[in-house]
């Protein structure tokens, strides 16, 4: 029976997590930046007007990645239980 390294296991987690976060994180800085340029060119500062279009930057990634994001966690999920009641393979 092969042993599953937990070590193995948080690295596969982080990748995941990677792989799930990074577009949603990315989307969402790069719509906060573009927002606060603009606040900054006019000097309107309402925090309405910045979270308005992060929300929507986040719900559009969201409805296009959240698919894609949902399945590869449940395989990840999958996988570990399977790994981590014995099952062994990658």
């Amino acid at each position: 029976m092969d042993e599953v390294l937990p070590g193995t296991l948080v690295r596969e987690a982080f990748a995941v997590l990677t792989f799930v976060g990074g577009p949603f994180i990315s989307a969402v800085l790069v719509a906060g930046l573009g927002v606060g340029i603009a606040q900054a060119a006019t000097q309107v500062n309402d925090p309405a007007v910045g979270f308005l279009p992060r929300a929507l930057v986040g719900g559009g990634v969201a409805w296009t990645f959240g698919p894609v994001a949902l399945e590869r966690m449940a395989e990840f999920f999958a996988s570990s239980v399977v790994r981590m009641g014995g099952g062994g393979g990658p």
